[in-house]
């Protein structure tokens, strides 16, 4: 007995243990689907469908899913300078093993009718597929010197030309207090002029004694 089926936008005569592959389907490695669209069945009695067969279906297991072979798409112009365009595709398929076919009731035998992958309702299929948890984002490298401000941290904004985007660099680079930047050195201030790209400014606003004034208070 064999069958003409339509998937895909494509015709296939298949019979019973033949393998196949037609346009993707939603379905995984080891299932097993049903194809309702049957145009004709043969056998010792033929019947051609008006479109379609009533009751009857293809049943196949999913062998896997891949792809097909590379086809080379190449285009060249004429008179646009020599224009060409070279493009490899490769079709995704699914291979299939047919298991059985029902001259009828295929409305009773309770597997799922195959889906395209692109169509609607392949989309819906695997928009309902459980989905895998969301591996969690990696911590922010600022919220340890946020934590550091929030735990009781001088606000050096108080230091001569100090915004909230140079005091967020100065707490990123570990200075969270005027003690820290009253206690620096020549070294220090050659150190973090170049960290933090504001060469020469910390002499030029005196933070160091801005930096002992505020830590005494």
């Amino acid at each position: 007995m064999f069958a003409v089926m339509k998937t895909g936008g494509k015709q296939y005569k298949v019979q019973s243990g033949d393998t196949l592959r037609v346009e993707k389907l939603a379905a995984d490695a080891g299932e097993k689907v049903q194809f309702n669209d049957i145009l004709m069945l043969g056998g010792d009695k033929v019947v051609v469908g008006a479109p379609l067969v009533d009751g009857a279906a293809v049943q196949a297991e999913v062998v896997d899913q891949i792809k097909g072979e590379k086809v080379i798409n190449f285009v060249k112009r004429r008179r646009k300078h020599s224009s060409k365009r070279t493009k490899g595709h490769r079709q995704q398929l699914t291979l299939l093993r047919v298991t059985d076919i029902l001259a009828s009731g295929a409305d009773k035998s309770g597997i799922k009718a195959a889906v395209g992958a692109g169509s609607v309702a392949g989309v819906a299929v695997a928009a309902a597929a459980p989905k895998k948890a969301a591996a969690p984002k990696a911590e922010k490298k600022t919220e340890a010197p946020k934590a550091a401000a929030a735990a009781g941290a001088d606000d050096l904004k108080q230091l001569s030309g100090v915004g909230p985007a140079l005091e967020k660099k100065l707490i990123e680079a570990g200075v969270t207090s005027f003690a820290q930047i009253a206690a620096w050195t020549e070294a220090d201030v050659e150190e973090f002029g170049e960290k933090l790209s504001f060469k020469g400014r910390i002499e030029r606003e005196g933070w160091i004694e801005q930096a002992k004034e505020l830590a005494s208070k």
